[in-house]
């Protein structure tokens, strides 16, 4: 019997683990003193949208986004990440950083502005990408926001693990395989992140203003899901009936990548009737299932950082997967600035295991089934009597959880043998205490109903506190003023930056385009 990779791991020097690099994006809404979604254009102190490396929008011109360097250590992301909250803070005027995923209050499709990224065709390409969303999906769902975790492992760990493997494959093959190999037990496991972090389990109600729902009543301007762990990542979140049919399970990058490019290149007759034109206006990039790869929603992505005006297809299948992206992460709105550190030390331990622990190829009967188990906790996790289909067998699901957190003990160890301290059974301890013994569950989801409830606040009002607090305690700390000068550098280099590319752009628009969708 082959040893397995656990063993194999387990016999490398403590010198020969450098530990993970690591990054975040986290979303928020601006929104005005009522609660109600900023109607007000990125403010020009956060400089261009289009060319600041750490703060964009993502879909409306409301929603911001924060992206923090590549760190080595968690400590030093979320320091990074704490320091562009406090630079973004200082210069909101009088508006709030929602602190929650599911959105404050909105009044349809039209109070919410959609990205302006300015006049360089590019500029124009990401608007029109985002117009496409509006006539595909509607609005709503785009107002959601949540955080992204960005893994991956030195190059130096993938040349000892490669060794260790006996592979021979190139370097950029190898790691591609890897990471392919991880991304298949995290779709297996995928359904613990959204009973760990899921903190979404209500909604203003005027998200769901003339929409059918299966939610319960909280009360005049709230429902909520009583055993929901994640409304964001339910049928009312992030989903899409035509995505559906492209049945993608991660088994291999080849794969991938061709599924998603015969995607772009298929019309979906729904949006082939729509049109890429309204009068002299672009509404979308293409007619096809997906106007561009980043339209694909799903739990986790490979990526590998694209050149400018390069696809991400281009970029995996020349250089290879260069990290995973978590996508399903709902903002922690217990903290100010959306996720916590146990929170992301777990992550890592997860996502190691993942490439560790055997990965067999999924079919497409187990595809259904993982999808089932992460649509049973999103909708349910709650629930004293869900139970899970792991190995063909029904398993309570605090068990199920329970079971991989004893998988995940004797790596926790290791892990912390070689670093020092108790990082990552600390980290595991956490988590295993938010199930239910005797008591109540203690994930964030039963925490922020428990919160509205002991409040007698509904969402909108309950999260507005949580936003008013963030937003004092970063504003009363001091930014180094050597961070503070080079956040008004990057503001300044950026809006800079962006005029140039603007006065640079001769092409027409359309004719860009056109090259653009046959490159």
């Amino acid at each position: 019997m082959a040893e397995s990779r656990h063993s194999v791991f387990r016999q490398f020097a403590a010198s020969d683990w450098n530990g993970f690099l690591k990054g975040v994006e986290k979303e928020g809404l601006r929104v005005d003193r009522n609660g109600f979604i900023a109607q007000t254009p990125h403010p020009q102190a956060l400089g261009s949208t289009l060319t600041h490396p750490r703060i964009t929008t993502d879909y409306s011109e409301a929603l911001l986004e924060l992206i923090t360097p590549v760190c080595s250590s968690t400590q030093a992301m979320l320091a990074s990440l704490r320091d562009i909250h406090r630079f973004v803070q200082q210069n909101l005027g009088d508006e709030l950083f929602w602190s929650a995923s599911m959105p404050c209050e909105l009044d349809g499709d039209a109070s919410i502005p959609i990205a302006e990224y300015g006049s360089s065709n590019i500029g124009r390409l990401k608007h029109v990408y985002r117009q496409g969303l509006a006539v595909r999906y509607g609005r709503m769902m785009q107002s959601i926001a949540g955080a992204h975790y960005n893994l991956s492992l030195p190059d130096s760990f993938w040349r000892t693990w490669q060794q260790a493997l006996g592979n021979e494959q190139t370097l950029k093959d190898f790691k591609s395989d890897q990471y392919f190999w991880l991304i298949r037990n995290f779709r297996r496991r995928s359904w613990l992140l959204m009973l760990l972090f899921g903190a979404s389990p209500a909604l203003d109600a005027s998200f769901v203003a003339n929409v059918s729902h299966e939610l319960s009543r909280f009360d005049a301007h709230t429902w909520f899901g009583p055993d929901a762990t994640s409304l964001r990542m339910g049928d009312l979140g992030y989903h899409n009936n035509a995505q559906s049919s492209l049945n993608i399970c991660f088994n291999e990058l080849s794969t991938y990548t061709q599924t998603l490019d015969r995607a772009i290149h298929t019309t979906w007759p729904a949006y082939e009737a729509i049109g890429t034109r309204r009068g002299d206006e672009f509404i979308q990039i293409n007619t096809s299932v997906l106007q561009i790869e980043n339209e694909y929603y799903s739990a986790v992505r490979p990526k590998r950082t694209t050149e400018r005006e390069e696809k991400p297809i281009q970029a995996l299948e020349s250089r290879g997967v260069e990290y995973i992206e978590v996508r399903c992460l709902d903002l922690d709105p217990f903290s100010p600035v959306g996720v916590n550190e146990a929170q992301v030390d777990f992550l890592d331990l997860f996502l190691l295991d993942c490439l560790l622990a055997d990965s067999p190829r999924i079919g497409d009967a187990e595809c259904e089934r993982l999808d089932d188990n992460y649509k049973d906790v999103v909708a349910r996790g709650r629930y004293r009597d869900l139970s899970l289909c792991r190995g063909g067998n029904r398993t309570p699901v605090d068990q199920a959880a329970r079971e991989l957190f004893d998988q995940l003990e004797p790596l926790a160890e290791l892990l912390d043998g070689w670093n020092g301290g108790d990082t990552y059974r600390s980290a595991l301890a956490e988590q295993r205490r938010k199930l239910p013994d005797t008591g109540a569950w203690a994930v964030p989801s039963a925490e922020v109903v428990a919160a509205m409830q002991s409040s007698g606040l509904g969402h909108r009002e309950w999260v507005m506190e949580q936003s008013r607090r963030h937003q004092q305690a970063l504003r009363s700390e001091t930014l180094d003023p050597e961070v503070l000068a080079a956040f008004q550098t990057m503001t300044r280099e950026s809006l800079g930056e962006q005029q140039r590319m603007e006065a640079a752009d001769g092409q027409p628009f359309a004719e860009f385009l056109d090259q653009y969708l046959k490159s």
